[in-house]
């Protein structure tokens, strides 16, 4: 689900902030859950049984922090360790809402992973969110979209006429202000495992 460069990139990210701020983020990818004769578990049920098996983090600094995605299973669940004691589950909500699951539902898993690990570091060093990044057709089609819309207005003005051909304009308007909105919507360092456990909050989603 990761390629070589993208799992480099994590690799690096994961190894700094244990580094600079002793907190150790791991991803875990999985096939399904049934791989692993978990298929009765939940994510959030698996991903905390996990985070305590393999005690990531410590006893003495439990900040933790576990990105578990299970492609067949079509979800993905953020665990924090204990001591963040539920202060970034919204945060967590919002890395798998925007960073995850549209590039995830386009079949980019690898930009995914490496986006939500990207927003985990940010919410590790108190930094704000980095925002998710637009399709590259996006500024193509409202550039298109525009255009046309423009164009049947000024024919529109030249040609006198009214009703159904203005409710269309006001239609492709609202359709590519949809489309736009929905488009836009669209492993870890040494030490890590020392006796951490979860139950400090996270968040799940699916796709």
């Amino acid at each position: 689900m990761i390629t070589e460069a993208e799992g480099a990139e994590i690799n690096e990210i994961a190894s700094n902030l244990m580094a600079d701020e002793q907190v150790p983020c791991i991803v875990v990818t999985i096939p399904s859950l049934m791989e692993y004769n978990a298929a009765h578990f939940t994510i959030e049920r698996y991903a905390a049984a996990l985070f305590g098996e393999w005690g990531i983090g410590s006893e003495r600094r439990n900040y933790g922090i576990l990105l578990l995605v299970s492609q067949g299973d079509r979800k993905a669940r953020i665990e924090f360790g204990q001591a963040w004691d539920h202060a970034h589950d919204q945060d967590a909500e919002k890395i798998i809402q925007t960073l995850l699951v549209p590039l995830f539902k386009r079949g980019q898993f690898s930009e995914g992973i490496l986006g939500g690990v990207r927003g985990l570091d940010s919410v590790a060093r108190g930094l704000a969110l980095p925002k998710s990044k637009s399709p590259w057709w996006v500024l193509p089609l409202f550039i298109v979209g525009l255009a046309v819309v423009i164009w049947m207005i000024v024919n529109l003005f030249k040609t006198g006429r009214k009703g159904w051909a203005w409710a269309l304009i006001a239609v492709l308007g609202v359709v590519l202000f949809f489309v736009l909105r929905a488009a836009a919507s669209g492993s870890g360092g040494g030490g890590a495992f020392g006796g951490g456990s979860s139950g400090g909050g996270g968040a799940s989603g699916s796709w």
